[in-house]
């Protein structure tokens, strides 16, 4: 062929124009988003005008109020592994949004926060539900930008997934003013993100195994984000070759299944007595994962600050954690699944601690027995609470996914309920009420063929009972435990304990919760006994499998049970 017959390459074809609505429904897709949560707003019209064209590879879940739809969008990162997308309006929309975003941010939750943002032409005007979302999500956000023109949405995006998953991951905002997603622009894809995360070093493993070698109480707490289920399995190889016990944070007890030899409990709220002592009296506590924050270390009491007397291992993904609160004697900086295996196979004399673990797991099964039975009032002894949590978990599947809130009420999980392998277990560490329900909604959407149970407080399940909806039109069937007893609990304990007999501003007005629940199509039912849990339960599961619909349990219990093992005429007795 000569020289003049050749062809000079064809060059590449110039992007074409979109406008920036489409754009960044386009870069969704390129990511792998297939579900978004939000309210709709005029605000952001062109992004959803944009996944109108994608609609049958990503559904937008509408929700009925912005908290109630950051909270699933949390709970889909969270079970799934994925991160979560949630879209809302400005202003009011944002501000709903905030509850799930500072969730997100103190259980290192990976969200993308996409708000609609008034026109840039009206910028700083305070104009209509004006925001500026770099100061008022600063603290509670890994990252907040605002996308300023459309042809950098891509490149805003990739960004803010590769912020949002990598290290210790967490939330991240961006605004989108609605005259930039209006305007058309030529804007070059990306690639989809890629989660960076540090690994341990071989010098790091080295004396990890000097440190284990030399111990004579070692114990193992895990927690944290970004586990897998191959960093479970490896973890549990690591524990099970040193028959170490292995404890998990608050609301991280799904780590490691409960029914494992090696599971000796939850260090959180409420924690065993005996397995706070053992934490006290470890001579070393390898935690993976977990922050150390207030709730896991019993209000920062188990161990000394700054300098544990605990010869102290922590790994964490984020390196800005690591020696924020105690100056570990080796700290690592490592994601779960890179920690994991690289301990899986380190395995070390264990003579030194034999037979710890076992009577670490003979203390966690003695402490799930049945609590003492009072007897302040006739209704007390009537519904037996741990007895419920025993039916219940004796009739549902080892993977059912089981979502809390906050309240005293979940200690009945916490303590009694024997949680599965890897996301099992969907609840805040940031302490947020009103939880549990979304998160029930949002794993019953995402996982269809598992069994999802709600645990909540009467104070607890009326702040998002709205999303009732959300599941009936998405036919997403849970089940909610209610712990009924007409009273904020929690703080009704605390009041009693610090202020006692001067009750104020902790009692609750209900509706029928049973007639409330069927207004949506869904199942409810009474139970103040406990000889008529089961038939409740029964019938609540079938008409769940049946018309895929939320189904209810009202549980009538006397204010007096407000922990296990306590009531509350003692509380208050303690505090006088």
């Amino acid at each position: 062929m000569s020289a003049s017959s050749r062809r000079a390459p064809a060059a590449p074809a110039a992007p074409v124009a979109r406008i920036g609505g489409q754009i960044l429904a386009d870069a969704l897709i390129g990511h792998g988003v297939d579900t978004i949560f939000g309210v709709p707003g005029e605000s952001y019209l062109a992004l959803l005008d944009g996944l109108y064209s994608h609609r049958e590879r990503c559904r937008f879940v509408i929700c009925r109020q912005e908290g109630g739809a950051a909270f699933m969008a949390d709970a889909y990162a969270k079970l799934t592994g994925k991160p979560g997308v949630l879209a809302v309006t400005r202003g009011p929309g944002a501000t709903n949004a905030a509850i799930g975003i500072h969730t997100a941010f103190q259980d290192s939750t990976p969200l993308v926060v996409l708000i609609g943002q008034v026109g840039s032409d009206f910028a700083d005007r305070e104009a209509f539900q004006e925001i500026d979302y770099r100061r008022m999500f600063g603290q509670m956000a890994k990252w907040t930008a605002q996308i300023e023109r459309a042809d950098r949405i891509p490149e805003y995006l990739a960004h803010a997934f590769q912020v949002a998953t990598s290290g210790r991951m967490g939330p991240v905002v961006l605004a989108l003013p609605e005259d930039m997603l209006a305007s058309a622009a030529q804007a070059t894809p990306t690639a989809a993100f890629t989660p960076v995360q540090a690994a341990p070093a071989s010098v790091q493993m080295t004396r990890l195994h000097a440190l284990l070698g030399v111990a004579q109480r070692p114990l193992v707490l895990l927690g944290g984000s970004g586990w897998s289920a191959a960093a479970c399995a490896d973890l549990r190889m690591f524990a099970h070759a040193n028959d170490l016990p292995v404890a998990c944070a608050f609301r991280f007890q799904d780590l490691l299944a409960n029914d494992d030899p090696n599971y000796v409990g939850d260090v959180g709220v409420g924690i065993n007595p005996k397995l706070a002592a053992r934490v006290r009296e470890a001579d070393l506590v390898l935690a993976i994962g977990p922050r150390l924050g207030e709730m896991t270390t019993s209000g920062y009491t188990l161990f000394d600050s700054p300098v544990p007397r605990q010869t102290l291992v922590h790994v964490h993904a984020g390196a800005e954690e690591l020696g924020s609160v105690y100056q570990a004697a080796l700290m690592i900086q490592s994601g779960m699944p890179e920690f994991a295996a690289a301990v899986r196979n380190l395995k070390v004399d264990h003579s030194a601690w034999s037979g710890t673990r076992a009577a670490a797991r003979a203390d966690y099964e003695a402490w799930q027995a049945r609590p003492p039975v009072f007897e302040t009032s006739a209704q007390a002894g009537r519904l037996d609470l741990w007895q419920v949590v025993r039916n219940l978990q004796a009739a549902l599947p080892g993977d059912t996914i089981v979502t809390n809130g906050a309240g005293n009420f979940t200690v009945w999980a916490h303590r009694f309920w024997r949680y599965g392998a890897l996301r099992s277990q969907l609840a805040p560490t940031s302490g947020a009420m009103g939880y549990g329900l979304p998160a029930a909604v949002a794993a019953a959407i995402s996982a269809p063929a598992r069994t999802i149970v709600c645990f909540a407080g009467d104070g607890d399940f009326l702040m998002n009972a709205q999303e009732l909806a959300t599941a009936v039109r998405h036919e997403a069937p849970f089940l909610t435990l209610l712990f009924n007893n007409g009273i904020y609990g929690t703080i009704r304990m605390h009041q009693e304990r610090a202020y006692p007999e001067r009750v104020y501003g902790s009692s609750l007005t209900n509706p029928d919760f049973v007639k409330f629940i069927e207004s949506f199509g869904g199942f409810g039912a009474t139970v103040t006994e406990t000889a008529q849990f089961d038939g409740a339960l029964a019938r609540a599961l079938a008409f769940m499998a049946k018309e895929r619909r939320p189904a209810l349990i009202d549980l009538r219990i006397d204010e007096q049970v407000i922990s296990p093992g306590r009531s509350l005429d003692q509380v208050r007795a303690a505090g006088r």
